[in-house]
């Protein structure tokens, strides 16, 4: 693990790269940026860029230019579908690309993706780190990141510390893989966890319990946690504005159910909160907050009431 007190990896005065300015890139550039690290960016949506230019990055007109200039990339993108987009994998223009770069993926991929990336970067004379964050956008903004690091020790070490002004921690899992499995299975306890806290917020709320009370014991308690603190006021206030989407929490269910089947572990509470984040996507809350699940609660105690 590392602390904050540590310098920015990279060499002196180095551009560093970052791809994918969305919920949680965007807050995650702007701490580097802001840390004096230089930076070229780009995004899809040219708007996302504008708060970067502000704080003075270089804004590119393509990935490729990204390449160009920075040795090291970092990509927080949304899935390994436009990842692979991205990097033009599977095209003449992926060697190209990583060759003589370190490229460093923080967003949720299936750990088996990630070492056939990892491999093919290799191949092509590049180097690969995964680095996905546990957290959401607003410990994004705050510098509050917990970065789980997969690779091989010496390119996980400089990568560590580029990442020290996004993270309040780094957590060393091993070779490629290893961090991917383990955020599945941090995030296996959350979405579990985030679950639970939606039907307990829906039974409180059924039995005529004021909410505001609701809070106050939770927080007052042995269950109170950052989570809590955040979560709960969304829940009393009906705010369902995005910190972690519902897509993106039904996404990670998936990773983890394919992740345990393929380890033959059985996952019982994991998929009936897949089975409830899905209902939640069905509602139309996909781009929402994940403590929108508890629509799909609801949603079930509707259908009760008609059965």
């Amino acid at each position: 693990m590392t602390n904050v007190s540590e310098r920015p990896g990279g060499e002196p005065g180095e551009e560093i790269g970052f791809v994918g300015l969305g919920v949680m890139g965007q807050p995650m550039a702007l701490n580097l940026a802001r840390a004096g690290t230089k930076l070229v960016v780009w995004n899809r949506s040219p708007e996302a860029t504008n708060p970067l230019r502000e704080a003075g990055a270089r804004v590119a007109g393509s990935v490729e230019e990204v390449f160009e200039r920075a040795r090291i990339v970092i990509l927080m993108l949304v899935n390994e579908t436009v990842l692979d987009a991205v990097l033009q994998r599977g095209e003449p223009g992926f060697a190209n690309l990583v060759a003589g770069h370190i490229v460093v993926s923080m967003g949720s991929n299936p750990p088996e993706y990630s070492r056939g990336l990892a491999a093919d970067i290799l191949a092509a004379g590049g180097r690969y780190v995964e680095a996905p964050v546990s957290g959401s956008r607003k410990p994004a903004e705050t510098a509050q990141l917990v970065a789980l690091l997969g690779g091989d020790a010496e390119t996980v070490e400089e990568v560590r510390l580029l990442l020290v002004p996004m993270c309040r921690e780094t957590i060393l899992c091993g070779p490629v893989g290893n961090a991917l499995l383990m955020k599945l299975a941090v995030n296996l306890y959350l979405c579990t966890m985030l679950a639970g806290l939606a039907e307990a917020s829906h039974f409180a709320e059924r039995n005529g319990l004021d909410l505001s009370t609701f809070q106050a014991a939770i927080g007052s308690g042995p269950m109170a946690s950052d989570l809590t603190r955040v979560k709960i006021p969304k829940l009393v206030a009906r705010d369902f504005s995005v910190q972690a989407a519902t897509a993106d929490a039904f996404n990670s269910t998936n990773l983890i159910a394919q992740a345990a089947l393929t380890a033959g572990t059985a996952s019982p509470l994991l998929d009936l909160c897949r089975t409830l984040y899905g209902e939640s996507v069905e509602l139309g809350n996909g781009r929402l907050d994940m403590i929108s699940v508890v629509a799909a609660i609801e949603a079930r105690t509707v259908a009760l009431g008609r059965s």
